[in-house]
């Protein structure tokens, strides 16, 4: 069925305009490639398995346009993907992009924040679909790939006695969004900045993935639900406990924000042998992982400093 013509997509641009705005600025394609502009993207990969998510980032659930940009919402959504494929050792290799946008959405600040982080994360944008919505929603599907001869490390295969690691400290993300929120007037000027940086654009871990699964890592996932939240998906996973003697909480932060705030992409992880683990961080350079605790026998067990964790942390709801 044809199309129908609603008008100019974002700020007077068409969507054959828009759709040509975003081809001038992709870049070189590869010989034996196709990227936008035709049916679909055609893509080359090594033989092997290749990872392959998506994620949708909505106005109102997963940002809100009143307190960040149209640019940051198409930064995000793509870093987001990115920190799948980190979470199971990869690397990205190419996405797309679907864009739903309201009225008054600026498609090309959105494509920038889109552009952007291909850039950041080289992952070029290969192809995608342009459409008006009530509610403006980018959503990304991703190929990742793995270091040749390592298998993608899945959350459900951690051990008691595994040692877990996280890769950086926590809670930047929910304190940033109570600075964009409130102000937080009572820390400095660029402690502000910085927590508002880690929710506006999150940083995937992408090198310390594959650091931790060269190491060795049994399990691992990504931190956007919450410290308590993911581990308890890992510790389901895997049909392990786990047993936490400490919480890295990020510079002006709280625990409660690093416990179950998410957004923060850090990746956590277990590990059978924690001196290979912390080898392979060291010989690429990377910040040493951060022991946190260990998993245990007991299936039930979900203990911080000798007590109880209750599941803490972001779940969508339908009724």
């Amino acid at each position: 069925m044809p199309r129908m013509y609603s008008g100019p997509a974002g700020h007077g641009l068409g969507e054959w305009e828009m759709i040509d705005l975003i081809r001038s600025g992709e870049g070189p394609v590869p010989p034996g490639e196709t990227w936008v502009g035709d049916d679909t993207a055609i893509v080359r990969v090594a033989a092997g398995e290749v990872l392959f998510a998506t994620d949708v980032v909505v106005d109102g659930v997963h940002v809100d346009l009143s307190l960040v940009g149209v640019d940051d919402m198409g930064w995000k959504a793509l870093a987001v993907n990115v920190s799948d494929v980190a979470a199971m050792g990869g690397v990205p290799l190419r996405a797309v992009a679907a864009i739903a946008a309201a009225k008054d959405a600026d498609l090309r600040l959105m494509y920038e924040g889109l552009r952007a982080a291909s850039d950041a994360f080289s992952c070029p944008i290969v192809g995608g679909d342009l459409s008006r919505s009530q509610t403006s929603m980018v959503s990304v599907a991703i190929l990742g790939v793995m270091d040749s001869g390592y298998a993608p490390v899945k959350r459900s295969g951690a051990s008691a006695g595994d040692v877990l690691f996280a890769t950086g400290p926590l809670g930047s993300a929910a304190a940033g969004l109570s600075v964009l929120r409130s102000g937080l007037e009572d820390k400095p000027d660029a402690t502000r900045e910085r927590l508002a940086d880690a929710y506006r654009r999150p940083l995937p871990r992408i090198e310390n993935g594959r650091a931790a699964a060269l190491g060795g890592a049994s399990a691992m996932v990504d931190v956007s639900d919450g410290l308590c939240a993911d581990l308890y998906h890992l510790a389901e996973a895997s049909g392990v406990g786990f047993s936490l003697d400490h919480v890295p909480v990020a510079d002006g932060c709280t625990l409660a924000e690093a416990l179950s705030g998410g957004e923060d992409y850090e990746l956590v992880f277990s590990a059978p042998d924690p001196k290979a683990v912390e080898n392979s961080f060291s010989v690429r350079g990377l910040s040493a992982p951060i022991r946190i605790g260990a998993c245990v026998e007991d299936p039930e067990a979900r203990m911080l400093d000798g007590e109880p964790v209750p599941l803490l942390g972001w779940e969508h709801e339908w009724s």
